[in-house]
């Protein structure tokens, strides 16, 4: 293939693409509306399905006669690890976590149990958000026009002669 044929590869920062989205999110483009009602569609009847198997373990319980306190306990423990997994889930569409710190990456681990448990609220995190936007779109958004940006402001500092820019540095310094 020759450099002709070749496509051109876009100048400037680039959108990172989001689950189940890609990068249609940017312009709305590629059947955006559909996705976002088949993600919200999806997480409800994922959600829906989990309360479903929630309901068939509690009736195991219900079989198994223990007593009332384990019954209310495992209620307990199943609507407290959905709502901090809600939680962390909702956090994550607006706000980036900082991987390379070593807290907030052993929280992430430490949390991924609870959020096994709490399933539920990380499925109903995504129904409510994809009913506004695609879920993290609001955050990739920010980041991507803050690069873009940078971008414009670095290429328009760049015009004219390079050489002539540095040697009026090097005249100032002195």
């Amino acid at each position: 293939m020759s450099d002709a044929q070749q496509p051109e590869r876009p100048q400037g920062p680039q959108p990172e693409p989001i689950r189940f989205f890609g990068t249609t999110w940017v312009d709305h483009g590629g059947n955006y509306a559909l996705r976002r009602a088949a993600v919200a569609a999806g997480s409800l009847l994922a959600a829906a399905a989990g309360a479903l198997v929630l309901r068939f373990a509690y009736q195991g319980l219900a079989i198994a006669a223990v007593s009332g306190f384990v019954s209310m306990l495992v209620i307990v423990m199943f609507a407290a690890c959905s709502a901090m997994a809600f939680r962390r889930a909702w956090d994550g569409f607006t706000r980036r976590r900082d991987p390379g710190s070593g807290a907030d990456a052993s929280a992430e681990r430490s949390m991924q149990s609870i959020r096994m448990i709490g399933f539920i609220g990380v499925l109903l995190a995504w129904f409510f958000r994809s009913l506004v936007e695609a879920p993290g779109e609001k955050l990739h958004r920010a980041e991507y026009e803050r690069e873009r940006e940078l971008y414009e402001r670095r290429r328009a500092t760049r015009a004219g002669n390079p050489a002539a820019r540095d040697a009026g540095r090097k005249r100032k310094r002195r």
